[in-house]
């Protein structure tokens, strides 16, 4: 059976001296961030954008801070938000979801409990072998 990441969970278990906050007036564009008391999330933000902006942040705070340099931090986000989705969506949990939709969009991120932009990193960063087993499940299911 395949668990589900839990970044709650994981947040309770792993530092419990860090606060989540859900202030409503993030800048544009930012759905979290560290601040010196621990995390906020954008308080009008959704379940599944909550969950995975905690992912994201927590993924932050275990590879430590963003370097200062623009391209350093770049190649950084992209790490991370490969990591959060790999965390949030396991390949056989995608498996299912697209047997089910055949499509990669709302709908099929609400099945799988995350955000569009998780969901596209996660399609984004399949490895070949990944893609030829979602292939070969497509297939099999159909």
């Amino acid at each position: 059976m395949v668990h589900r990441w839990h970044p709650w969970r994981h947040l309770q278990r792993c530092y419990p001296h860090l606060d989540v906050t859900f202030p409503k007036c993030l800048h544009f564009g930012c759905m979290g961030k560290w601040t010196p008391d621990g995390i906020e999330i954008d308080g009008t933000s959704n379940q599944a954008e909550r969950r995975c902006t905690l992912t994201h942040e927590i993924v932050h705070l275990e590879r430590g801070p963003v370097p200062d340099d623009p391209h350093l931090a770049l190649k950084e986000e992209r790490i991370v938000e490969c990591i959060t989705a790999r965390r949030l969506i396991t390949i056989e949990k995608l498996v299912d979801a697209l047997v089910w939709s055949r499509r990669v969009d709302h709908e099929t991120a609400e099945e799988l409990w995350v955000d569009l932009p998780t969901l596209q990193h996660r399609i984004r960063d399949l490895t070949e072998g990944e893609r030829r087993y979602i292939s070969q499940e497509l297939e099999r299911r159909s």
